[in-house]
């Protein structure tokens, strides 16, 4: 059996101050964030910044180099495309995927790279357009996928070039679903990953080998709202979560489930590396 408890009524208003890894007191602490207004994503607003025809081509270059490495199997080149350290890509699957390891480690897992004969099947990736704003928030852009969705970027100008601070992946799903990039970032920081609590996810392929699958939180679509499980550092264990929107527009556990590493059902549990 599971072992489940879903939070009563008073851990809504509780918030856990102290630096406690106990599921049961981080579960407090996080879901003492109750109501996450989308506002908060935008942080403190910057002046605009004005962008030459030099800084819009390279930031489209970036997209190009981008492609080029993703599509190559060129770990340290995709890292090179982003901003050191805190630069990252998101997905829905691959959650929130920050600093050069982990960005090496998803392009060695992506399939085409792990399997030479889909590489070859796969040919080159083609380059979207990127459509560039500067704005209080920074210098953004969106790249449409067509039915797959669309990138949203963010980009820092750097001693070495542009650089992308982040890219996130807003799927047809999702769109479909009325999510925007300022939606699952909030619903990500809701959920805790920026408090430190959540570990990668390793999973092992058809060789046995594991290899890298998801970092901090990973999200999904249901009838019941976005749900999002994450794997607990130094515990085994993890989080099945539902999040919901608020009349107001911003977002809120529906529920939040504990399950221990020795309750979970036999290849349900997501893995850390060893």
């Amino acid at each position: 059996m599971f072992s489940r408890r879903r939070p009563q009524a008073q851990d809504v208003a509780a918030v856990d101050s102290s630096s406690s890894t106990n599921p049961g007191d981080v579960m407090k602490r996080v879901f003492g964030v109750v109501v996450v207004g989308v506002m908060l994503v935008a942080g403190t607003a910057s002046a605009q910044q004005s962008l030459t025809d030099k800084d819009r081509a390279e930031i489209q270059e970036l997209s190009a180099k981008y492609a080029k490495a993703l599509g190559g199997c060129a770990a340290e080149e995709y890292a090179d495309v982003f901003l050191p350290e805190t630069g990252y890509f998101a997905s829905n699957i691959r959650g929130e995927v920050v600093g050069r390891e982990r960005l090496m480690a998803l392009v060695r897992s992506e399939r085409h790279c792990i399997n030479a004969a889909a590489q070859a099947a796969a040919g080159p990736r083609t380059v979207p357009m990127v459509t560039i704003e500067s704005n209080a928030k920074g210098v953004t852009a969106r790249a449409e996928l067509g039915a797959a969705g669309y990138y949203a970027d963010e980009y820092v100008k750097t001693p070495k070039g542009w650089r992308i601070k982040a890219r996130t992946v807003i799927t047809g799903q999702e769109q479909k679903a009325n999510l925007s990039v300022e939606d699952v970032t909030v619903i990500r920081r809701l959920a805790g990953t920026d408090l430190g609590l959540f570990d990668d996810v390793y999973v092992a392929g058809p060789d046995g080998v594991k290899r890298f699958r998801t970092s901090g939180v990973a999200l999904g679509l249901s009838a019941e709202g976005v749900t999002g499980r994450a794997l607990l550092k130094n515990d085994g264990g993890y989080y099945e979560d539902v999040y919901v929107r608020t009349e107001q527009g911003g977002w809120r556990f529906k529920s939040r489930v504990y399950v221990a590493a020795d309750a979970a059902p036999a290849g349900n549990t997501p893995r850390a590396q060893p």
